[in-house]
């Protein structure tokens, strides 16, 4: 099975190709990636794209098609990837996002492929005070990011898909380690906060509600959207991804965190209005669906799993909001350097720093 993973070089994407590269030792692994943050390493072992067996670098807004030839799914990760820079960039979010991703589903079909995933999102909920939402209620997304999300999924469901199956995983929240950590993540920043200062700072009332899922489920998840019976040819599937344990208040989130991280000290102020973004999830159709394929990291797991990968390349930085694991901070890094312009594009060919087993051998 030759695959094709768009955004294979951000924070989920590493995760994903040495799931796959396990989970299916025949595969053909194709990473494409603009690069932006090729070089957010945070691990000491070699550079992820090793487990590939091609690694091409691009913008998603001019992926060639001929890359599609002989390719019979696609994992289409890539995105501008949170709030932040969504509403910094809002019309390259909308670009990228949505048009670039109906156009990439629009080239998958046109060359035969199979299968489509697309990581959507549960933050399409926005504020949704009350029950669980599932799949079928109403949508109220609040930010660019999570409009630009609504857009592809309802994009994709009115395209004509041929025999090309898409299904769209409404991740909860991700957090976890990954050899490209992000830390502006809520479960991920309350850790690295521990560490660094021995303190977590809640900037709100801590009473929203998120859903989370490890990087290494979402990895789960995508392994079975490639190889499982669902949706049929030409069907489209949006399912909710992730696990109803794992509905979880700001607050308790960052009691979790210092109950695993002895001498944590948490803040929370008590006098900020409540975030808006407050939305609880219900996971019952993915856990009929995927079955074998339910999140199995815990709270717990996940928080050690970040406190080992952190404390093994020696992290102690108490200012880490500014730093290149803040996504945001390193594209305007980069357009201070003058090598990306106001839309997100390189203004000179990057260098290649991240060699797949092609180029290893």
């Amino acid at each position: 099975m030759r695959i094709l993973i768009t955004g294979n070089m951000g924070y989920v994407g590493p995760v994903v190709v040495a799931h796959l590269r396990a989970a299916l030792p025949g595969a053909e692994l194709i990473g494409f990636d603009s690069g932006f943050f090729a070089d957010c390493l945070t691990t000491t072992a070699p550079a992820p794209e090793r487990l590939l067996d091609r690694q091409h670098q691009g913008d998603v807004r001019e992926l060639p098609p001929s890359l599609l030839r002989g390719v019979e799914g696609v994992v289409h990760l890539a995105a501008i990837s949170n709030d932040p820079m969504g509403n910094r960039f809002e019309a390259v979010t909308e670009a990228i996002n949505h048009r670039a991703s109906l156009r990439l589903a629009e080239m998958a079909r046109e060359a035969g492929v199979r299968r489509f995933v697309f990581a959507s999102s549960c933050s399409i909920y926005g504020l949704a005070p009350g029950a669980a939402r599932r799949e079928t209620d109403p949508l109220n997304p609040l930010t660019a990011y999570a409009r630009s999300k609504v857009a592809t999924e309802e994009g994709l469901g009115r395209m004509e898909r041929g025999g090309m199956a898409v299904t769209c995983l409404r991740f909860a929240t991700a957090c976890g380690m990954s050899p490209r950590l992000r830390l502006d993540l809520v479960l991920n920043d309350f850790v690295a906060g521990a560490i660094a200062s021995g303190e977590i700072t809640v900037l709100s009332d801590g009473t929203p509600w998120r859903p989370l899922i490890d990087v290494a489920d979402m990895a789960r998840a995508i392994e079975w959207a490639l190889t499982a019976a669902v949706p049929g040819p030409g069907g489209i599937l949006s399912v909710n991804v992730g696990s109803d344990a794992w509905n979880v208040q700001v607050r308790d989130l960052a009691e979790a965190v210092a109950a695993e991280i002895p001498g944590t000290r948490v803040s929370i102020n008590t006098g900020a209005p409540p975030d808006r973004r407050s939305y609880r999830v219900d996971f019952s159709r993915f856990r009929e669906l995927a079955p074998d394929h339910q999140p199995r990291m815990t709270l717990p797991d996940s928080v050690r799993a970040l406190r080992d990968g952190l404390a093994a390349i020696g992290f102690g930085d108490r200012g880490f909001r500014a730093s290149r694991q803040i996504r945001l901070k390193v594209l305007e890094g980069l357009m201070q350097e003058g090598r990306l312009d106001g839309a997100l594009r390189w203004t000179a060919p990057r260098q290649d720093a991240t060699p797949s087993r092609e180029a290893a051998l």
